[in-house]
């Protein structure tokens, strides 16, 4: 279309000149009025009444809510029973994650990582205990030359090493349940014992008939063969799997707690700056200085902040003093009890099998090295270089000369008296070690009985009363560290039991004085 875009006229001789007409492109009606009268819309747009419409509802909003000083009243309130409401929630599901990991380490986790290591350590009991009933029982059918005192006492261990094997089995299966892979090393565990027992028995049997002892012998052999070669890995392979699950459990509880804690103080912070905010704003407003349900909602709101917080943390030291401080050294002393039993029995084990003397002693060593390293230390300069590190170490903590389970319960010094203890420890095991040099040199000697008494008597002055005396010392540590655990899950538990309902009963009171305090303030508008 062509639209007129003005007319030009001038006087002059000739009279009005002609009319200049400039042509416009077409183009849309809406960008000429706005809007069609059709209700035509820029493409790809809104329509505005939409948009208005939008707006008008928000400021009205606004307006009612921000404007007036009630509705700022009613924003303000609903904030703070909101922030409240939140902090409840967070402290509800905080008191739920403790009590089910409390639960699971009381109930599960810590009992089955004992029970798998008594397993182990009674499996190398049953099997020292078997060997000494061998070494004391004198000639077979018979029973001249027994060791009375060794072979009854041998005989009661025995049968005692058996009940607990039988115990943890037990307790491992039904523990077990669910988890596949740790049911099925449970499963060919008992399979394996099963077998284990019977040729244990076919043992003893020979032994009792007369002319049997080497029969025995060579049944126990058998049997020491599945021990090593079986039970005695999977019974450690239980004791890893069920300390990592321990392990798990506790990394992931205390990640959680981290967590906690962060969203615990930013919330008890904006709930107590929102109910201090509004207190002020009504000293202004109203022009009286305090609001009663605010201060007292305010002060609750702070009881309960403070007691959430000290839950949390209080749960979160306890956690560790459990797990870091206690069972860690529980667990390594555990091992080396199980270890120290086994070379034990490699010393019983070298006077019943002259023809694998070689094999035990070497196995012997290598526990001993587990027990507490030293680099390139054989039998016989053992003991000189484990006098010379130990007093290195009592003049200087510090000394990383030495390696092994002692060690690493030597580093996890936690608890009054512990240090001590595991000294005492390390130093009944120097005596038990320079034992062992003398009954291979009874043996060398050709001192067959001599070294047999040596080995498993009774006496004060035998290995057997030195390893006792070892295995006591050992206990006491383990003892210290396991008092700290069950008192570290007690503390846990009681600040479940107290500081979670404390803050909770706050947080309920803090919402209900806010809602009371803004009551009377909010009727003065009807």
């Amino acid at each position: 279309m062509t639209i007129t875009a003005g007319t030009e006229q001038s006087q002059g001789a000739g009279g009005p000149e002609a009319v200049a007409e400039t042509p416009i492109p077409d183009v849309p009606s809406w960008l000429l009025h706005g809007s069609s009268s059709h209700g035509e819309e820029p493409p790809g747009r809104q329509p505005r009444r939409s948009r208005h419409a939008v707006a008008r509802v928000a400021r009205m909003l606004v307006s009612r809510f921000w404007d007036t000083s009630p509705g700022r009243l009613r924003l303000a309130r609903a904030a703070c029973v909101l922030l409240a409401a939140g902090l409840l929630i967070l402290l509800a599901v905080a008191a739920t994650g403790m009590t089910t990991t409390w639960d699971e380490t009381v109930q599960r986790d810590a009992p089955r990582t004992i029970s798998a290591t008594q397993l182990s350590l009674a499996l190398n009991d049953m099997d020292a205990q078997t060997a000494n009933i061998l070494l004391s029982s004198g000639d077979s059918g018979t029973g001249k030359g027994r060791l009375e005192e060794s072979y009854a006492k041998a005989t009661g261990f025995y049968r005692e090493a058996q009940d607990t094997i039988s115990r943890s089995l037990r307790t491992l299966a039904a523990a077990s349940e669910g988890d596949t892979a740790t049911e099925a090393t449970v499963v060919t565990l008992t399979d394996d014992f099963a077998h284990y027992q019977e040729l244990i028995g076919r043992v003893l049997e020979n032994d009792s008939r007369p002319g049997g002892k080497d029969a025995a012998r060579e049944d126990y052999r058998t049997a020491t063969d599945l021990l090593a070669g079986r039970l005695l890995p999977d019974a450690r392979k239980l004791v890893d799997a069920n300390n990592g699950v321990y392990e798990r459990q506790y990394a992931a509880a205390r990640g959680d707690l981290e967590v906690q804690r962060t969203a615990e103080a930013v919330l008890g912070v904006l709930l107590i700056a929102a109910l201090v905010v509004l207190q002020i704003h009504l000293t202004r407003r109203f022009h009286r200085v305090f609001n009663p349900g605010l201060i007292a909602a305010t002060l609750c709101a702070a009881v309960a902040v403070v007691s959430a917080a000290q839950l949390l943390t209080i749960t979160h030291d306890r956690m560790k003093v459990a797990r870091r401080d206690s069972f860690d050294s529980v667990i390594a002393l555990s091992r080396s009890k199980a270890i120290g039993y086994d070379a034990n029995a490699d010393e019983s084990r070298y006077l019943l099998d002259p023809d694998r003397r070689a094999a035990y002693e070497l196995s012997f060593l290598d526990k001993s090295h587990q027990l507490y390293g030293i680099q390139g230390a054989g039998l016989d300069t053992y003991d000189r270089k484990l006098a010379d590190t130990w007093a290195t170490y009592r003049n200087n903590h510090e000394d990383k000369t030495f390696t092994g389970e002692y060690r690493r319960e030597l580093d996890n010094i936690t608890f009054a008296g512990e240090r001590e203890a595991a000294e005492k420890t390390v130093e009944a095991y120097a005596v038990y070690q320079r034992d062992d040099r003398t009954f291979r040199r009874l043996v060398a000697e050709g001192k067959q009985q001599e070294a047999t008494v040596f080995c498993i008597g009774w006496a004060s002055d035998t290995s057997n009363a030195h390893f006792g005396e070892w295995m006591k010392a050992l206990d006491q540590v383990t003892a210290i560290n396991q008092r700290h655990f069950d008192l570290a899950v007690r503390e846990g538990r009681g600040a479940l039991s107290t500081q979670a309902p404390m803050a909770g009963a706050a947080l309920l009171l803090t919402a209900g004085l806010t809602v009371l305090g803004l009551r009377r303030r909010l009727a003065e508008f009807r």
